[in-house]
């Protein structure tokens, strides 16, 4: 049984192909973890089908989220509130997630707290450095979103810069199916890259006002795939993944740095899928070097997770942020504090 001290929070993830169920305990410290993916099944589309993720999450979700406090030896009768991702992500994958908790909370009289997906990849720091604490500068790494974020509070974001197209997880994945690489192409290319040398030089991902661009980098590697293709050349793809990573990852290195030095931050933390590229986890430990603390998730923290949820729906849970039985998803979902760039 849990001290009365002591906040316990269940999450639930649903935003794209993972159908996560967590218990955290006072936001840092993770009791169970549950996060069953499907990749094995749209492995054979060569990426996400939202029809068949959604129909997929409503097949597991009351399964997984009874592992995930089986786990945790409790019953919601020993869980404080129930924290669902219902922004940002794919509609119908959220729907799922989201009418499953509003069902927890309606049947046990929980109550219900709304997170933003984004939100919880910041908060995947605080899992991992259960010392971490506001303000920090991070890095923000997703399938859907790029941005450097300075972390004012817990709920207070200033973005800072972030894309004006693609987002960084999503080029890395459309790069890897032109590359003939199977789903989920980050840690496929991630592998690739290791194999081969950055020869080919990629124009820079930061555009002139200090956003990023993606969709240039990623029409360049086509091309040069393309032309050598009609030529008759045979160019080696662990090179090209190589060249690739490193422009992708550099322009987000060079850009942090600058942010880091405006700010006077101290601590550069990073959030989101690639977060657990090798090359970029490589990069970030130069700013140790500049007497910086560098935070990375624990590799299972990187992509989606239910527990990053129930970590930033405790700090709703102390300021009462709690949601209506009415809530509903939003698939467009901002970071606070983010306006769209141009």
């Amino acid at each position: 049984m849990k001290s009365k001290k002591d906040i316990y929070i269940l999450g639930i993830e649903s935003s794209c192909d993972e159908t996560a169920a967590s218990v955290v305990k006072n936001g840092r410290e993770i009791v169970s973890d549950v996060v069953l993916s499907q990749i094995d099944i749209h492995r054979l589309y060569g990426g996400v089908v939202p029809e068949i993720a959604s129909r997929n999450h409503v097949e597991v979700v009351d399964m997984v989220v009874e592992k995930a406090l089986s786990d945790a030896n409790m019953t919601l009768t020993d869980i404080d509130a129930v924290a669902v991702t219902y922004g940002a992500g794919l509609v119908g994958a959220l729907l799922v997630g989201v009418s499953y908790a509003k069902g927890l909370c309606q049947a046990s009289g929980l109550p219900l707290i709304a997170v933003n997906h984004i939100e919880g990849h910041i908060c995947a720091n605080y899992l991992t450095y259960p010392d971490l604490n506001p303000p920090y500068v991070c890095l923000l790494t997703s399938g859907g979103h790029t941005a450097i974020v300075n972390v004012l509070d817990y709920d207070r974001y200033d973005v800072i810069c972030s894309t004006v197209d693609d987002a960084v997880g999503e080029a890395f994945d459309k790069v890897a199916r032109v590359l003939g690489l199977p789903y989920p192409g980050g840690p496929r290319i991630d592998r690739l890259a290791q194999e081969g040398q950055p020869i080919y030089g990629f124009h820079s991902v930061v555009t002139s006002n200090g956003n990023f661009s993606y969709s240039g980098l990623k029409t360049a590697v086509i091309n040069l795939l393309h032309n050598a293709e009609q030529k008759g050349e045979q160019l080696s793809k662990a090179d090209v993944a190589a060249s690739f990573t490193h422009a992708a990852i550099d322009g987000l290195i060079s850009r942090l740095s600058d942010v880091v030095k405006e700010t006077g931050a101290t601590t550069v933390a990073v959030a989101g899928g690639v977060g657990a590229n090798s090359y970029l986890r490589e990069q970030l430990t130069r700013f140790n070097a500049q007497g910086k603390r560098v935070c990375l998730p624990k590799l299972s923290l990187c992509g989606d997770n239910a527990a990053m949820i129930a970590s930033r729906g405790y700090y709703m849970y102390l300021k009462n942020e709690f949601a209506n039985l009415s809530l509903n998803a939003c698939p467009t979902l901002r970071l606070r504090g983010d306006k769209p760039k141009r």
